[in-house]
Parts: structure tokens; sequence; C-alpha cells
């Protein structure tokens, strides 16, 4: 005793009624899935456009930089190392107590003095941008003096 859909014409209609809803969302959901397409390739074209700017503008560095003495002397025992030094390496080289070396720090990154950081294990190391020694090396934005260095 197998009926037919035809037999149930309620029935038939609520499936007609689903169907139309399923495509109804179907496409609304195509168009949706289209524009978020057309916004992913705007954003790009966007990023790519500003990677370019990036690339092609000079660092913002003021012509000199005013430190004051217990910054320039972070400064130097920054500016003299290759490696990258913790903290406590920066105090001891260049001389200023421990408590002081990571506001000082803060502050020259304020000032703008670029750093590359590293992380080993549980520790934070730091060492001064190699552009911006090479920048420092010819334009002495720091403004350092010979006796400096004495």
């Amino acid at each position: 005793m197998q009926k037919r859909l035809d037999d149930f014409p309620e029935l038939r209609q609520e499936f007609e009624e689903h169907l139309c809803a399923i495509n109804e969302n179907t496409t609304e959901i195509q168009a949706l899935f289209d524009y978020l397409r057309e916004i992913e390739s705007k954003l790009d074209m966007l990023a790519q456009r500003v990677d370019s700017i990036q690339l092609s503008q000079v660092p913002l560095v003021p012509k000199t930089l005013a430190l004051t003495q217990i910054e320039r002397q972070l400064f130097l025992a920054l500016y003299t190392e290759e490696s990258p030094l913790c903290f406590q390496e920066m105090a001891i080289r260049s001389g200023l107590p421990a408590s002081l070396v990571p506001d000082c720090v803060s502050s020259l990154v304020h000032k703008g003095i670029p750093f590359t950081r590293t992380f080993y294990g549980d520790k934070l190391f730091l060492k001064l941008d190699s552009r911006f020694k090479e920048l420092q090396a010819k334009e002495n934005i720091v403004n350092l003096s010979l006796q400096s260095f004495l």
C-alpha cells in the first residue's frame, strides 16, 4: 500500500515551500559569498599598496634625539654591543642600577629608538636595530661625541 505524494496535497505543498525557501537561502548565501570575495580582493589590493608605500618611505627619525645622561649611558652600552642583552646585562655594561634599566629602555623606545626583541626562555633580550645603528653611525642622530666613548 504505497501512497504517492500526489495523494497528500498538503504535504506536497509544504515540501514545495520548503524547497523554495532552500533555493532562496542558497541564492542569498551565494550572493554574500561573492560579496565577501570582492571585499577580500579589495583588502588584498589595499594591503599591497600599504606595503609598497611603507617600502618606499624612509623611516621618519628626527634629525637629532635629545637623551638624558642615563639614557645616553644605556644607549652607548647597546650601541657598542653586537649581541642582544637582557636587562641585567644592560645594567652591568652601562653601570646603571638594574631597577632603572626597564624604565630607561621604555623611554628610549618612546623617543623613537628601534630595538630588535628576542625571547630566550622567559627572558627578554634587546639590541639596537641594525638599520638604526647604521643611521646613527652616518648621521649621529643621538648626538654622541668622542668623549662619550672614553
